[in-house]
């Protein structure tokens, strides 16, 4: 989509830009990880954008693909790091989009096979969604484990936890076509400290894509379902009024894209401005997708445009 005030082409934009930015968009939509925060620790100047923005009566919307906490749990975090005015209802995880998705638009009627963490598990439990319960010997195989007789739908999220037996299970409960085949998210990595990566929730799946010769619903960002949840929660969602926020260019800006919304990329986090250039300019067309509409070093850079707006209302 290209940007309102003709920017498209990921360039970064600053002041007087910002400004008239900020003054046209009523929905703000953030990533978490790499644009609020690294870590336990925030990214400067966010909580102060976060409280500004709330204050000025815009929306404020977190959309994360990190699966691995309820969102309960993410209100004590922002609150912990200096975000007191967030609250749950600003919240979209991957995790508690699934178990909306699950709920409310395929009314999964029987139980869910879980690939994740406890933070997955209970958004799920909270939704109503029965989870089949894990009590194997610790020496079970798929050759001789129990498989639970009513499994309509497999979800596979972040497990650090994974074993070979999860894997084998979930295979065999996929060979039924009526099992519903979901994933959180597809994100491959994530950064860790000292040059270390995890390996994210889209590893895992495709894992079980290729045991299974079957291809995952992805409920997180890039997809748009994401957006239709916060769609359904907040009044008058108009796409041409948002602005999302992101680090990473396959998923915050590929989001955007897919759900007509203006992009800006923060060089807080995974994705640098060189590769953002290098699908503006590829001949895929596809790659456009990729592209911010803006581009800012971080967000403590919307700052000094709060500053200029409470100078102009003085």
């Amino acid at each position: 989509m290209a940007g309102a005030f003709g920017f498209k082409g990921c360039q970064k934009i600053r002041g007087p830009q910002i400004r008239n930015l900020l003054e046209a968009k009523d929905f703000f939509l953030f990533d978490c990880d790499g644009v609020i925060w690294h870590g336990e620790n925030a990214i400067t100047g966010a909580a102060k954008v976060v409280s500004s923005l709330i204050r000025r009566g815009k929306n404020v919307v977190f959309v994360t693909n990190n699966c691995t906490r309820p969102r309960e749990n993410y209100v004590h975090k922002f609150y912990r790091l200096g975000f007191t005015d967030v609250m749950l209802e600003q919240i979209f995880s991957s995790s508690y989009c699934s178990a909306l998705y699950l709920r409310d638009v395929v009314k999964v009627p029987g139980q869910v096979f879980v690939i994740g963490c406890d933070g997955l598990r209970r958004e799920l439990q909270e939704a109503g969604i029965p989870c089949v319960e894990e009590a194997d010997d610790p020496d079970a195989t798929i050759y001789d484990c129990a498989l639970a007789p009513d499994v309509k739908a497999v979800l596979v999220g972040h497990d650090d936890k994974l074993t070979f037996l999860k894997l084998a299970k979930a295979s065999c409960y996929l060979k039924d076509p009526e099992c519903l085949f979901l994933a959180t998210d597809n994100d491959p990595w994530h950064p860790l400290s000292g040059g270390r990566i995890l390996p994210g929730s889209g590893s895992l799946t495709a894992a079980l894509e290729v045991a299974s010769g079957r291809k995952a619903t992805v409920i997180g960002k890039p997809s748009r379902f994401m957006f239709e949840c916060i769609s359904s929660q907040f009044r008058g969602v108009d796409p041409a009024q948002c602005l999302m926020v992101g680090d990473r260019l396959e998923t915050d800006m590929l989001f955007g894209s897919n759900c007509g919304l203006d992009t800006m990329l923060t060089l807080t986090g995974v994705s640098q401005i060189e590769e953002a250039q290098e699908y503006r300019n590829s001949d895929q067309t596809t790659n456009h997708s990729l592209v911010p509409d803006y581009v800012v070093d971080t967000i403590a850079d919307f700052l000094p445009a709060f500053e200029e707006l409470d100078e102009q209302s003085n």
